[in-house]
C-alpha cells in the first residue's frame, strides 16, 4: 500500500499550523526533506544574522530605535521574518526560521562556550520580535505554550493597589485598577526580582503585562538550555551504545540522503542530541557543522584581488595607520627581533599577501628581515623560502591560501611562550594590553571601553573600537570580522573613501588598474572556503617549522 499521500498531507497540515505563526518557542523539528545546498545556505545565513544580533546589542542600547533598526535591516536582507505579517512570502521566511535555528543547534551544542553564546544571540532574538507583537498576538503566544498565569482578580489589585503602585514602574493609580497583573511564581521571575521592578508576596509576584516579557524569555532561555545541554550526555550515550534502538527518535528531518533522527514534539529537550550520532557518521555534514561555529563568512580577502598594491617601503607606515592591533604587534616584533616563530609567520605572512604583496616581494620581504639576524641567506633559502612559496600556493598542493578570519585567529594555535600571534584582545594580559594601547597614544577613555568589551569577551568589537579611535571616527559603520578588512576600510577613511595606490611609474600604474579592473572584490558565502582554508592550513603548518 502506498502510504506516502498520507504523510504527505499529515506534514503540510503541520508545517501549516506551525508557520501560521511569526514566532515560536521552535519546540517541534522540520519534517521535511532539504537539499544539502539549502542546508548550508540556510546555516550560514543564520550565523551572519546571530553575530549581527552580538554585534548589535553590544553598539546599541537594547529596545531603542537604533537597535531595532539595525536588527530589522539585516533581517529583511537575509529573508527572515522581521514583523508579523502574513502572506505567501511570509510562509517561506518562517521555514528558513524553523529550519536554520534547529541546523545551528547541532553545530552549537558541542562546547559550554558554544552553547552559551548562542543561547544568548536567540534570546536576545526572541526578545526583538517579540515586541513587535501586538498585545493579542502575545496573549496568544502565551497560551499557545502554556504559559497561562493566572491573572490577579479585582478585589485583590484593590486590596494590593498601594503595592502594586509602589514597586512597579509607569504604572498609575488609574492603570493598576484596568490592566492586568500576573501572579508568577517568584522562581520564575528573578530578574524581575532582582532588579525590585515588581510586588512580591507569599512566594509570588505580581507582575503588570508590559512586563511579562521577562517571563517568557526566562522559559525560552529555560527550553533552549535544556535542549542544549542534554544533548552532551546524549550524544555519549550513543557513543558508548548505551542507547538501544528502541529508545531512539520516531520523528525523522531528512535532507540530501542523511535522516536526522530527532524526538516527538513532546520530548524537544532531546531532539538536538538524538540527531549527533547520524551527523557524526556523515563525511559531509559533520566538517561543515564542526566549522560553522568559528565560521568566516564575511568576503573573501584574497590576493587575487590586491596583488601589486602596495611596495616594500610602505609597510613601515602601514603598519602604524592601518594595520589592526594583531598585525602591528607582529610587525614591530619581526623588526625587533629580525624574526618570527611559525605561528607568526603564517598569520602575519598571508596578512601581507592578502593586502597586496607579491610572491617576489614577499621573499624579499622574509629574506632580508631575517638575515638581520641570526639566519644567513643560505639558511633561508633553504629552511624558510620553501614555506613562503608554499603559501602561494607554488609548492606543494599548490594550494592559494587565504589570510586568517578574525575568528580563526581567535579560536586557533593559542600563542604560548615566544609567540606573537593571536589577538592581542583576546590572547593578552589586560594590564599588558592597556600599556600597549597607552604607547600606541588610544585615549585613556577609549581603552576603558575597549578593556570593557574585552572583560565581556566581545575581542571583535574592542578591535572595532580600537580603529574607531585610532581614526578618529565616531561609528564605523561596518562589522569587523577580518584583519585585511581593517585594512581596506582603514584606507578607505585615510584616502577620502579610496583604498591605497601604490607610488609606481605610470605604465606600471596602469599595468595594475588593467589586472584590478578584472578582479572586483565580491561578496558571497564564504562557508566552504573558510572551510577548505582550515584542511589546506593545516599542510602548510608542516612546512611553516622552525628549523
Amino acid at each position: 500500500m502506498d502510504f506516502s499521500s498520507g504523510r504527505k498531507k499529515s506534514l503540510t497540515n503541520t508545517q501549516t499550523e506551525l508557520y501560521r505563526h511569526h514566532l515560536q518557542f521552535y519546540d517541534q523539528p522540520p519534517l521535511e526533506n532539504i537539499s544539502l545546498g539549502e542546508f548550508e545556505a540556510f546555516a550560514v545565513d543564520r550565523l551572519k544574522l546571530l553575530k549581527t544580533v552580538e554585534n548589535v546589542g553590544v553598539s546599541y542600547l537594547k529596545g531603542s530605535d537604533q537597535y531595532s533598526n539595525k536588527l530589522v535591516s539585516e533581517l529583511k536582507s537575509l529573508n527572515f521574518p522581521y514583523r508579523p505579517d502574513t502572506g505567501p512570502s511570509e510562509h517561506d521566511k518562517r521555514r528558513k526560521d524553523h529550519i536554520s535555528h534547529f541546523i545551528l543547534r547541532l553545530a552549537y551544542c558541542q562546547t559550554e562556550d558554544l552553547r552559551r553564546w548562542f543561547i544568548q544571540q536567540e534570546v536576545d532574538l526572541f526578545r526583538h520580535r517579540f515586541d513587535e507583537l501586538s498585545p493579542q498576538q502575545k496573549l496568544e503566544l502565551l497560551n499557545r505554550n502554556n504559559l497561562q498565569y493566572a491573572t490577579t482578580s479585582v478585589k485583590e489589585k484593590i486590596l494590593l493597589k498601594d503595592e502594586l503602585l509602589n514597586s512597579s514602574y509607569n504604572v498609575s493609580g488609574i492603570t493598576v485598577e484596568e490592566q492586568d497583573f500576573y501572579k508568577v511564581p517568584f522562581q520564575d521571575a528573578l530578574d524581575l526580582v532582582r532588579a525590585r521592578k515588581v510586588y512580591l508576596k507569599a512566594g509570588y509576584v505580581y507582575i503588570p503585562q508590559k512586563d511579562i516579557v521577562t517571563i517568557v524569555l526566562n522559559d525560552f532561555r529555560t527550553r533552549l538550555s535544556k535542549s542544549l545541554a542534554v544533548s552532551v550526555l546524549s550524544s555519549l550515550l550513543f557513543e558508548n551504545e548505551l542507547i538501544t534502538t528502541s529508545q531512539k527518535a520516531t520523528n525523522f528531518f531528512v535532507y540530501g540522503r542523511v535522516t536526522l533522527c530527532f524526538p516527538g514534539p513532546e520530548h524537544f529537550t532531546v531532539l538536538t542530541a538524538r540527531s549527533l550520532p547520524a551527523v557524526h557518521s556523515d563525511e559531509r555534514l559533520q566538517p561543515l557543522l564542526n566549522h560553522l561555529s568559528h565560521a568566516y563568512v564575511g568576503q573573501d580577502y584574497s590576493i587575487q584581488k590586491n596583488v601589486g598594491k602596495i611596495s616594500l617601503d610602505q609597510i613601515d607606515s602601514l603598519s602604524g595607520k592601518s594595520f589592526p592591533l594583531c598585525m602591528r604587534q607582529l610587525h614591530q616584533s619581526l623588526r625587533e627581533n629580525h624574526h618570527l616563530r611559525h605561528g607568526g609567520r603564517m598569520q602575519y605572512g598571508l596578512f601581507l599577501k592578502g593586502i597586496g604583496l607579491s610572491l617576489e616581494q614577499a621573499l624579499q620581504f622574509w629574506r632580508s628581515e631575517f638575515i638581520r639576524g641570526k639566519v644567513d641567506a643560505d639558511k633561508f633559502d633553504k629552511a624558510y623560502a620553501y614555506s613562503v612559496r608554499h603559501m602561494f600556493g607554488k609548492e606543494g598542493k599548490r594550494t592559494d591560501y587565504t589570510p586568517y578570519s578574525c575568528m580563526k585567529v581567535i579560536l586557533s594555535n593559542p600563542p604560548s611562550q615566544g609567540d606573537h600571534h593571536g589577538c592581542p584582545f583576546r590572547h593578552s594580559d589586560p594590564e599588558l594590553l592597556k600599556q600597549k594601547l597607552q604607547f600606541y597614544k588610544v585615549p585613556a577613555s577609549g581603552i576603558s571601553q575597549i578593556l570593557e568589551l574585552v572583560k565581556g569577551m566581545h575581542f571583535q568589537l574592542a578591535c572595532q573600537k580600537y580603529f574607531e579611535l585610532t581614526h578618529n571616527i565616531d561609528d564605523a559603520n561596518f562589522s569587523l570580522n577580518h584583519p585585511n578588512q581593517y585594512f581596506i576600510e582603514s584606507q578607505k577613511v585615510l584616502g577620502g573613501g579610496k583604498e591605497i595606490k601604490r607610488e609606481v611609474d605610470t605604465a606600471q600604474r596602469l599595468q595594475e588598474n588593467s589586472a584590478t579592473k578584472g578582479s572586483a572584490a565580491t561578496r558571497e558565502p564564504a562557508a566552504d572556503a573558510s572551510k577548505a582554508e582550515d584542511e589546506m592550513t593545516e599542510d602548510l603548518d608542516s612546512y611553516f617549522q622552525d628549523a
